[in-house]
C-alpha cells in the first residue's frame, strides 16, 4: 500500500520543488498551494527564508501566519503534492482564499491523492487550534470542491467574485475534529507519522 507524509520544505529538495512548478506549468494549472514558490525559481533558497517568515509572522490585514508543506509519497520519496495551510485568517481570508490551498501534480491526479493530503492538512490545522477550515474553489474546479466534500466539507456559499479569479466561487466549511473522527479508518492507513507542525 502507498504511503504518504508531509514533509517541510528543505534545500535538499531544492530541484524537485522546481520541477514540481515547472510540471504545473507544462499541464497550465494553477500554482495552488505551493507557497508562493513560482515566484523563486530563480532563488529557491530565498523562498525557504520565506517559508519561515511566513510561519514566524505575527497575522494582520495584510498577511497572515502559514505553513507549506510537500506531500511526499514514501516508496519513492516523490513530491506528489502541496499545501499552504493558514494558521490564522484575516477579514480579507475569511471573504475569500481561506485556510488551505493545495494542488497534486497533473502526473499524478485522479488516484484520490488530493483527498490524503487534505486529510494530512486537516491533522495540521487540529494540531493549532483551528476548528473549523474555510476552504473554496472555482465552481469550475470540481476536482477541488469534491474533494472538500469527501472530507466532510458544507457548501456554505456561492457567489461571483468580481475582485480576485472573476468567476463564480463555492464556500466550504469543515468541522475538523469531524471530519478526522469519521474519515480516520479511510484515510490513516495512508499516513506515515511524522513530525511536521510544532506550535510557536
Amino acid at each position: 500500500m502507498e504511503k504518504f507524509y508531509f514533509e517541510v520544505p528543505s534545500l535538499e529538495r531544492k530541484e524537485e520543488a522546481i520541477d514540481y512548478i515547472n510540471e504545473l506549468y507544462e499541464y497550465h494549472s494553477d500554482t495552488n498551494g505551493t507557497g508562493g514558490l513560482e515566484r523563486y525559481l530563480d532563488d529557491y533558497e530565498g523562498w525557504l527564508e520565506k517559508l519561515e517568515d511566513d510561519y514566524t509572522r505575527e497575522p494582520n490585514e495584510e498577511k497572515v501566519p502559514a505553513r507549506t508543506y510537500f506531500l511526499v509519497r514514501e516508496n519513492d520519496q516523490k513530491i506528489i503534492g502541496m499545501i499552504n495551510i493558514r494558521l490564522a485568517l484575516n477579514e480579507k481570508l475569511k471573504r475569500i482564499g481561506g485556510h488551505i490551498g493545495y494542488s497534486i501534480r497533473p502526473t499524478e491526479r485522479k488516484k484520490g491523492y488530493n483527498k490524503i493530503n487534505l486529510y494530512l492538512g486537516l491533522k495540521v490545522c487540529q494540531e493549532y487550534g483551528i476548528d473549523k477550515v474555510l476552504m473554496d474553489a472555482d465552481t469550475s474546479n470540481k476536482a477541488s470542491w469534491k474533494t472538500m466534500e469527501a472530507l466532510g466539507g458544507i457548501n456554505i456559499r456561492e457567489y461571483y467574485d468580481d475582485e480576485f479569479s472573476k468567476c463564480m466561487v463555492k464556500d466550504y466549511e469543515i468541522d475538523v475534529l469531524k471530519a478526522l473522527q469519521e474519515h480516520k479508518e479511510e484515510y490513516e492507513s495512508f499516513i506515515v507519522l511524522k513530525e511536521v507542525a510544532k506550535k510557536k
